[in-house]
């Protein structure tokens, strides 16, 4: 059977003035359509450039990633990033924002429609009373929702989160998270999300994959999130087995795979 997404053999080198430069070495990861994945490792262990690659931003040195089938050379419309820093037009509001978006990718579109689809979002986000709003009006974990409206709104078959909610204060943090879930669970649409948060992946997540540290970084282990959906924080929380995957993947980051001290 043919993955969705099937990243297979890959590879990625630099070369620098000291010589070839090995980040990610012999990745093998095949991930299924509407699943929802967690990569976490040590900083430098080559997580951003995987998602890179998945995105179009980076090509492999060696393998491939391939999205039903399809090699991935370049950005496309079916693979959305949203990035910590926001990434929003500081000149115009939220609903311009994601209006912006819509019309690049859809340009076919009646404006009613285009429309109806940025005010679709947003309400999804919470934000419809904010719509007007520049960025530098909104808070913190409203200039996400917005990027995460933004990427929404063009319907990608792949959304790439990379470290989304890892500037903000540990209540945003939570509320996004449960948001991030109520629109996962409605839309289905496939996830990558890089984070540094165990707790966070294990209430995410299916999987968790987990790297060893770079250079020449590779996968070390997958973990399957085993708790049934929707979730609940409270609930899983309660589950002896919560604080057993927990457990495991704190001692497989500061123990295994500590990064060294001088």
């Amino acid at each position: 059977m043919t993955q969705f997404l099937d990243i297979r053999g890959v590879s990625k080198v630099y070369e620098t003035a000291k010589g070839p430069f090995t980040v990610l070495q012999d990745i093998d990861l095949a991930v299924n359509e509407g699943e929802f994945i967690c990569l976490i490792g040590h900083s430098g262990c080559g997580k951003t450039t995987l998602l890179n690659m998945v995105s179009g931003f980076a090509t492999p040195t060696s393998g491939s990633v391939r999205l039903r089938n399809q090699p991935i050379i370049q950005p496309g419309p079916d693979r959305m990033v949203v990035f910590q820093g926001y990434a929003l037009l500081p000149w115009l509001s939220a609903f311009e924002n994601i209006y912006l978006a819509v019309d690049a990718v859809y340009p076919k579109l009646s404006k009613a429609e285009k429309t109806t689809r940025v005010r679709e979002n947003l309400d999804l986000v919470g934000l419809t009373v904010s719509a007007d709003k520049k960025p530098d009006q909104l808070s913190g974990g409203m200039k996400q929702r917005v990027a995460i409206a933004r990427a929404l709104s063009i319907r990608p078959e792949v959304l790439i989160l990379d470290e989304p909610f890892g500037a903000l204060d540990a209540l945003t943090k939570e509320e996004l998270q449960e948001e991030l879930l109520k629109i996962w669970n409605e839309r289905r649409c496939t996830v990558l999300m890089i984070t540094h948060d165990i707790d966070e992946a294990l209430f995410l997540a299916d999987r968790l994959v987990m790297m060893t540290n770079g250079p020449a970084a590779r996968i070390g282990e997958v973990l399957t999130i085993p708790f049934a959906r929707p979730r609940s924080r409270a609930r899983i929380m309660e589950e002896p087995e919560y604080y057993e995957l927990r457990n495991y993947a704190l001692d497989f980051l500061y123990r295994r795979f500590a990064h060294d001290v001088d």
